[in-house]
């Protein structure tokens, strides 16, 4: 009982803290959304049929999954592909570490500029193809925008799940190996019933660590194409910006409530298949 009492005693300041800043404000905005944004008034499931129905709401929604859908497990299977040839290198290691962080150092502000340059109307990349007699277009306002977004989140993000593979490699131990080829184990032996039946757990944190980072994603769309980017780059994160700015609160309280849900849904099914490989 004692060492619990030190215990909670050192979580105190980060339990009040989440609860003022999270959880109180959080269930708030529960009660916002069965109510109408002037006058207080409830009105029930209205404000959620309001967004069900809202077209705007449907495409955003399709514009996130697919864009979570494709670079997820891209950046998952690319990530571990590397991590697993980095564990070859013994020398060259954290050479290969440190240049594939480097990306996490550029300041958002700079991956802008730098983007601006490249796929902006009279950016580098026309002017490359007008040299060539091809055809250049404004990049970022056709279908092509999605593809360079999906592009900078892995570019950016590749280098940080390197090195988490890397360290859930490392706390498997050296000598199961050994063992397996003492018994005539080859690679392909050792890969599927030692690293990867240890790994799994290691999937499901770096998994939700890039889903984490997926949404942060909106920073650089939103610097470069602005409020009203193309279609296929308008997600979830852009519509709560537009609504916010239009304090459009009571549907803006109903999609982060369901949002919300979902995203503790997805995440307890994850836990619940990490106990059972466990």
């Amino acid at each position: 009982m004692k060492k619990q009492k030190t215990a909670y005693l050192f979580l105190l300041p980060s339990l009040i803290g989440t609860t003022v800043f999270v959880l109180i404000p959080f269930a708030d905005v529960i009660r916002r959304s069965f109510l109408k944004a002037v006058g207080n008034t409830f009105v029930g499931t209205a404000n959620y049929r309001e967004v069900l129905t809202n077209q705007a709401f449907g495409e955003a929604v399709w514009h996130t999954f697919r864009f979570l859908s494709i670079c997820i497990p891209l950046l998952l299977v690319l990530s571990f592909g590397i991590a697993l040839l980095l564990c070859q290198l013994k020398g060259a290691r954290a050479f290969f570490q440190t240049l594939f962080l480097l990306p996490m150092a550029v300041p958002v502000a700079s991956l802008v500029v730098f983007f601006k340059i490249i796929f902006h109307e009279n950016g580098l990349l026309n002017e490359l193809l007008n040299l060539l007699h091809m055809q250049g277009k404004d990049w970022m306002s056709t279908d092509t925008a999605f593809w360079i977004l999906v592009f900078s989140y892995i570019w950016k993000n590749l280098g940080y799940d390197v090195v988490l593979w890397i360290a859930a490699r490392s706390g498997i131990g050296k000598e199961q190996y050994e063992a397996a080829k003492v018994s005539g184990a080859g690679a392909k032996e050792c890969f599927f019933y030692i690293t990867m039946p240890q790994m799994k757990p290691g999937i499901v944190l770096i998994g939700v660590l890039s889903f984490v980072n997926a949404f942060r994603v909106f920073r650089e769309a939103y610097l470069i194409a602005g409020d009203y980017p193309h279609e296929s780059i308008y997600m979830l994160q852009h519509l709560f910006n537009n609504w916010f700015t239009r304090l459009d609160i009571q549907k803006m309280s109903a999609a982060a409530v369901m949002m919300a849900a979902t995203v503790s849904i997805l995440l307890c099914l994850l836990e619940r298949w990490n106990e059972k490989q466990e």
